[in-house]
């Protein structure tokens, strides 16, 4: 890559390793979530509108899922001496008559979720999280009696938040990680819609949303497509509530690729090569950073609480599998993975998941948040002069609400054709840095580090006096 005259291009510095984060993510066990996923396929089918069902045979159906799940949190809060508040957002999805509506009478579903409050007053109400769907279905969507295993869409998913909360229960955080198994994936995000409504509705302090949804590392005999070092990382460039007049704003100052989302998302890129030294170096395990919402013309439940103004990014498996997704459980003819025709097993069966691969997902996620949650806030009123016509930037900021102290704050910057932040500058405590870069050839960014090196996500400056436009969310309280 080449870079502006006077930019230098020499790799950020990796952040220092927390030995305490690095012991509970190096606990995290591809056996316990091979078992979470095989304990999630025994109950056949998971379609959310099985809830209403009276003719499920015995222990089958998502709510027998959902009891289980929230059965799981309460043995991890067990173990650490109660740490984890268990909860249900339990609700009825009122039925819907449009065109092609997936849930045709009232239905219940319920999110379950665990809190790990955070022990610092000051920062207990900033939130960090971590969502799978345990709902499944198969090639019908109102089928709710023939098996919809879902082992990789999404008990893959479901395993990363259980399995994070076994490891960080361990650990005590200044912010709140709240750890999420939301249903009505499969029905149009109806469960993660209600919750990011809620946590709106709210006032939630909600800094980032970690959503898991196929993670299993698809593995089928003689594919050759999948990449089991890589995990791809969707964020959303421009933020979907973003107004007409914030939209030109961001256009006017170049920030189509700044949002809250593309910065947590760049965020989690750093925390990867401090934990796995990874990042693109071959054969070492690192997030691929997608710069879009999401798969092309698809969505998934980070969605929803982009839809809702937080900052949320999606994890999914390198190569998807569309022979294991969706797909009532059978043998017919088909393609097969060397392009030929022949017999292809369908269904999303635990043999096809990776579960060595499901446990990098889980360790680079646990590793986000905790960093996250034991990092300071993100800086606020993060400013840049617009009118000045000099080749000097000079960007100011204020702490954030219940900054410890030791609080110091790093400017980052990249030039406007870079992907990634390419170069820090230290400003200590200072609220305010001067530095000889014209903002016509870089973008800039403002984090938070406290005394152990634990970095926020960084936050684009806006121009000095006008609204922030990048979809940050205002603050809140932690979910009661």
């Amino acid at each position: 890559m080449t870079f502006p005259a006077g930019l230098a291009s020499a790799q950020m510095p990796v952040a220092p390793m927390d030995p305490a984060i690095a012991k509970a993510i190096a606990q995290i066990s591809p056996v316990r979530i091979h078992d979470d996923i095989a304990r999630l396929v025994t109950f056949g089918n998971r379609s959310t509108l099985s809830s209403m069902d009276r003719d499920l045979p015995a222990g089958t159906g998502v709510t027998m899922a959902a009891d289980w799940v929230f059965a799981e949190f309460e043995r991890i809060s067990q173990a650490c001496g109660g740490c984890l508040e268990v909860k249900r957002d339990d609700f009825i999805e009122p039925a819907s008559t449009a065109a092609g509506s997936r849930i045709t009478r009232d239905t219940r579903l319920q999110n379950i979720y665990a809190v790990l409050r955070g022990k610092d007053p000051a920062q207990a109400s900033r939130l960090v999280l971590v969502t799978g769907h345990y709902d499944s279905r198969n090639s019908d969507n109102f089928n709710t009696h023939d098996p919809a295993p879902g082992a990789n869409d999404d008990a893959s998913g479901v395993a990363v938040s259980l399995e994070s909360a076994r490891v960080l229960s361990q650990l005590k955080f200044p912010a709140t990680i709240v750890f999420v198994a939301v249903a009505g994936e499969e029905q149009g995000l109806n469960g993660s819609r209600h919750l990011a409504k809620l946590g709106r509705a709210e006032n939630w302090n909600l800094e980032a949303v970690l959503n898991n949804d196929i993670v299993g590392g698809d593995t089928t005999p003689g594919q050759t497509g999948q990449d089991k070092t890589a995990v791809r990382v969707f964020s959303e460039g421009v933020p979907g509530p973003a107004s007409a007049a914030e939209l030109r704003q961001i256009q006017t100052y170049g920030y189509e690729s700044d949002s809250a989302s593309r910065e947590l998302a760049r965020a989690i890129a750093e925390v990867d090569r401090t934990y796995f030294g990874g990042h693109g170096r071959p054969g070492t395990f690192h997030p691929v950073l997608e710069f879009r919402r999401d798969r092309f013309g698809r969505g998934g439940d980070h969605t929803s609480f982009n839809a809702e103004g937080f900052a949320a990014v999606r994890f999914t498996e390198w190569q998807e599998n569309f022979d294991h997704q969706h797909q009532t459980p059978r043998i017919a003819e088909g393609i097969l993975q060397n392009g030929t025709r022949g017999q292809v097993e369908y269904g999303d069966f635990l043999k096809f998941v990776d579960t060595a691969y499901v446990a990098n997902v889980a360790r680079l996620n646990a590793a986000c948040l905790a960093t996250f949650a034991a990092a300071p806030g993100e800086p606020v009123d993060v400013h840049i002069p617009a009118g000045s016509t000099d080749n000097n930037s000079v960007l100011t900021w204020k702490a954030p609400p219940g900054a410890p102290a030791g609080t110091r704050y790093e400017v980052v910057w990249r030039p406007t054709s870079a992907p990634e932040w390419t170069e820090v500058r230290e400003a200590g405590a200072a609220l305010t840095l001067t530095l000889s870069i014209s903002k016509d050839d870089v973008v800039f960014g403002v984090r938070s580090v406290d005394a152990a090196g634990h970095r926020s996500p960084a936050v684009a400056p806006t121009p000095a006096g006008r609204p922030a436009a990048m979809g940050t969310p205002a603050p809140g309280i932690a979910p009661q």
